[in-house]
């Protein structure tokens, strides 16, 4: 795969970064993206693949489960920059159906150490969904399940988010607005779980 890796480069450069050096060439001197995306690690949900977005336009950071922890500096640093120094003005959190993270958090794995101590940034989406469920007195597949937590886990980090003074107010100045979306990979299709409006709107 290493080879691969290194084959596809050498294609990137003969057929794309030779045939569009002018555009590369200005990319080079400076980054404007627009939006801030939050994505999970899964090889299968590559950003600028499933919204056809080209190099420079989308800022990205990308974790297990697409969780934003507050003592998270990694993360931390991503939302400075992107807020303060590249003034952008929106952020998406993207989760998707078929998460590895959220299987791990409903099936834990006791051999793991690092994994279900991260997990615990999505423990109250589980446990939201479960109430709901139980409430309602009803049994729902397995798969429903699952996704339904993926859901609201991306609700669940928007709520984090907004934990972040600095983020707060670049939404209360109307200079930011954040997102929560759901990719489904049987379809191909991003779902909107929550849509944006400034405070107060």
């Amino acid at each position: 795969m290493i080879t691969t890796l290194l084959e596809g480069n050498k294609r990137f450069v003969a057929e794309t970064f030779e045939k569009e050096k002018e555009f590369f060439t200005i990319l080079a001197k400076d980054q404007k993206p627009t939006v801030l995306w939050i994505g999970c690690s899964d090889s299968r949900v590559p950003v600028n693949t499933i919204t056809q977005t080209r190099a420079g336009e989308v800022f990205v950071h990308r974790n297990v489960g697409n969780i934003v922890a507050t003592n998270d500096w990694n993360l931390s640093a991503v939302l400075e920059f992107s807020i303060n120094h590249l003034k952008i003005p929106d952020i998406v959190i993207c989760g998707h159906h078929g998460c590895g993270g959220i299987n791990a958090l409903v099936n834990e794995n006791s051999d793991d150490k690092y994994i279900p101590i991260w997990l615990n940034n999505a423990f109250k989406a589980k446990e939201r969904v479960d109430e709901k469920i139980a409430a309602l007195h009803i049994e729902i597949p397995q798969e429903q399940r699952m996704n339904l937590i993926v859901e609201e886990n991306v609700r669940l980090q928007l709520e984090h988010l907004q934990e972040y003074p600095f983020v707060r107010r670049a939404m209360l100045e109307k200079k930011l607005k954040i997102h929560g979306w759901v990719y489904d990979m049987g379809t191909g299709e991003i779902k909107i779980v929550k849509r944006s409006a400034f405070p107060g709107e």
